[in-house]
């Protein structure tokens, strides 16, 4: 008798343990972030970080000299380009544990920083200049998202205050197209569209602006 009272003493117990369990609240999903940061005092710029969030198109940015103020600001990177970002992370185990640099006598190239932000889980990996392949794939989408938002940048400010200098960034701009070094160069269309109908930027630049927009557009 006693052996069966304690064996259903524990089967109730055993229930009720589970029965509780079951009403907790299930942990909240994770969301990463995924950061990646250069540091080259003596170049130009000295200072990049470029933050990407799994569930938001809106992104940070910010490309600067080491002594000019800090700031972020937004950009968009669509959801095709931060799957493919993360998709590389997970390849490298978010950062966890990685040794990403070569280790080998070379140039000083700028110390590149990954960073991995998830619920809690951080991780991250320094290097100067790796071989890894999903670390070189995923290097070459920041700095490529990078140059694309200096191109941005700089074609936006002479639109402001330089209308003459105005081809020399779409010229710049269109070099880094050629070499197919930016990720989504379509964020530039409406800048493009902007310069190419409006008549108080020369005209070579406005047949510029409409060439590469076209281009753009036809590459989908």
């Amino acid at each position: 008798m006693k052996r069966t009272f304690f064996l259903r003493l524990f089967l109730m117990s055993a229930v009720a343990c589970l029965m509780a369990c079951s009403t907790l609240p299930a942990p909240a999903p994770c969301f990463a972030k995924l950061t990646f940061r250069r540091v080259f005092k003596g170049s130009s710029p000295e200072f990049i970080e470029i933050s990407v969030r799994e569930d938001s198109d809106v992104a940070g940015y910010e490309i600067r000299q080491l002594d000019e103020e800090a700031g972020a600001s937004p950009f968009q990177v669509g959801a095709t380009l931060r799957t493919k970002m993360f998709e590389l992370a997970a390849e490298l185990k978010h950062f966890q544990g990685q040794d990403l640099d070569v280790h080998r006598k070379i140039a000083y190239l700028g110390e590149k920083t990954f960073h991995w932000d998830c619920g809690g889980q951080v991780h991250e990996a320094k290097f100067n200049y790796t071989m890894n392949p999903a670390a070189s794939q995923l290097l070459q989408i920041f700095e490529g998202l990078a140059r694309q938002q200096e191109s941005a940048d700089l074609i936006s400010r002479r639109m402001k205050y330089d209308r003459l200098g105005v081809n020399d960034a779409l010229l710049q701009f269109e070099s880094d197209l050629n070499r197919s070094l930016l990720p989504e160069p379509k964020r530039l269309l409406p800048m493009l569209d902007q310069i190419a109908g409006d008549p108080k930027y020369v005209d070579i630049a406005r047949q510029r602006a409409r060439s590469l927009a076209e281009r753009i557009r036809h590459q989908g």
